[in-house]
């Protein structure tokens, strides 16, 4: 790897103090919190939309494009350590990636540019969140209760008020042990969803396979670039700077330690359920495998007490996943509101921080109701957030702060992905958006039936 140029001591100075670096992005964790905080970012329910994925690229082009996403992404994420790492030896540790990619790419628009595409992530994270978690409880009521009155909007009710409770907790930090535990589940429902996928292909009411492809060029192409969204959104998290704002300085080297058990966790957990739910389901399956096990009609493909504890795993861990995603609002939220010189929890500091998070999340859970498409938001949001934050700007920053000589296989190494992921990017916003629009007849507002 190319060596930075030798620092500039002069350029050096310290961030102002503020709330929200203070309060929200405390600097107190160890690697292996960071490694609970990523894998809370990334291994969550959108693992289960997987088989989805590989319906629009076949078995090969799925395995292909799988592993290339998760060997980017990983590279990704330790180049733009490395510059968080560099940027803190020199004098400037950046806690936000808005203030690291302004600072590193010389452009004040950069800040605004961040600014809008983290919270269009985290938003749409934050809205995905309560929705899923919302139609949780519908599966298990709909099951329960067959002919029951209660709607889907009902439950992203519910969800939301559980919502509002959790945000009051003040920092990222303090998810260290929520977030441990999201890691369990993510494996444990991760474990019975392949259970389950094993019993229902190989039971007698196993569905009838077919793994072709869309039999028009062009159809099979939007399919194609709307499944790497996915992928990118399902790889993606948007928020490693701020992750890696919660490590106690010094904090080189750390986090690379935390990616690695994130990916240990990825290679188990994506391999798994992307293939026993294409296997089983092929291009017949939802944009949710445990919609598939659980169909509208017929009985259910799995034992039903494997597919609720299942349930009940995803609908724990996506509290987790809509706390983790919060915290850029909440921390732009403090430093805007939030008085640094009185404490934490004074009254000057506690009541805005209530008001403000409740807001943010009965916005969240407002949208979440009248928008139930969870599939096709994954695809927008991968195309216009994940690739440009996670597989574009760290290869960007990486030749920008360390300056590797254009003759160097690692300077090529990294434009050649700017290149190939910006094309994707753009080919993928368009063919999601493609299907958003071909998918509207069936949105109604508040409806109880999640789009796929």
């Amino acid at each position: 790897m190319t060596e930075p140029p030798k620092a500039d001591i002069h350029n050096r100075h310290d961030e102002d103090a503020d709330a929200g670096a203070a309060f929200v992005l405390q600097s107190k964790g160890q690697w292996w919190h960071a490694g609970f905080h990523l894998t809370t970012a990334i291994v969550g329910p959108t693992i289960l939309t997987l088989p989805y994925a590989f319906r629009g690229l076949g078995w090969g082009l799925g395995f292909l494009c799988l592993t290339t996403m998760g060997v980017v992404t990983f590279y990704s994420y330790f180049l733009m350590s490395k510059v968080l790492d560099y940027c803190e030896k020199s004098g400037r540790r950046h806690i936000r990636f808005r203030e690291l990619a302004a600072d590193v790419l010389g452009s004040g628009w950069m800040f605004y540019f961040v600014i809008f595409i983290q919270t269009a992530i985290n938003t749409g994270v934050g809205v995905g969140a309560i929705l899923l978690a919302g139609e949780c409880l519908e599966i298990m009521y709909s099951n329960i209760s067959v002919h029951g009155s209660l709607k889907l909007y009902h439950f992203i009710a519910m969800v939301t008020v559980v919502m509002i409770v959790l945000s009051q907790l003040p920092s990222f930090h303090s998810l260290r042990h929520i977030n441990l535990c999201s890691l369990l589940f993510a494996l444990g429902y991760t474990l019975l969803v392949v259970v389950a996928c094993i019993h229902a292909g190989t039971s007698e009411n196993a569905p009838p396979r077919d793994y072709s492809l869309e039999p028009k060029k062009s159809a099979r192409t939007f399919s194609a670039f709307t499944s790497l969204s996915i992928l990118a959104a399902i790889f993606g998290n948007g928020i490693l700077p701020e992750i890696q704002a919660t490590l106690a300085p010094p904090a080189t080297g750390k986090m690379v330690k935390g990616l690695i058990m994130c990916y240990t966790a990825i290679f188990f957990t994506f391999y798994s359920a992307a293939v026993s739910g294409y296997w089983v389901f092929g291009n017949k399956s939802n944009s949710n495998i445990l919609k598939s096990l659980l169909p509208d009609s017929g009985p259910s493909l799995a034992p039903t007490w494997v597919l609720a504890l299942a349930i009940t795993f995803v609908l724990l861990q996506l509290f987790a996943i809509g706390l983790v995603y919060s915290q850029v609002a909440y921390e732009i939220m403090e430093k805007k509101s939030a008085d640094v010189r009185q404490g934490m929890f004074s009254k000057r500091n506690l009541i805005p921080r209530i008001i403000l998070r409740t807001i943010y999340t009965i916005c969240c859970g407002f949208l979440a109701a009248m928008l139930p498409f969870f599939g096709d938001i994954n695809g927008v949001v991968g195309a216009v957030g994940f690739i440009p934050l996670d597989f574009i700007l760290p290869m960007l920053m990486y030749n920008m702060t360390y300056k590797p000589p254009k003759s160097s296989l690692t300077y090529w190494i990294n434009l050649s992905i700017i290149v190939v992921f910006t094309g994707a990017g753009i080919m993928g916003a368009f063919s999601s958006i493609r299907k958003l629009v071909l998918d509207a007849n069936q949105f109604k507002l508040f409806s109880s039936d999640v789009v796929d």
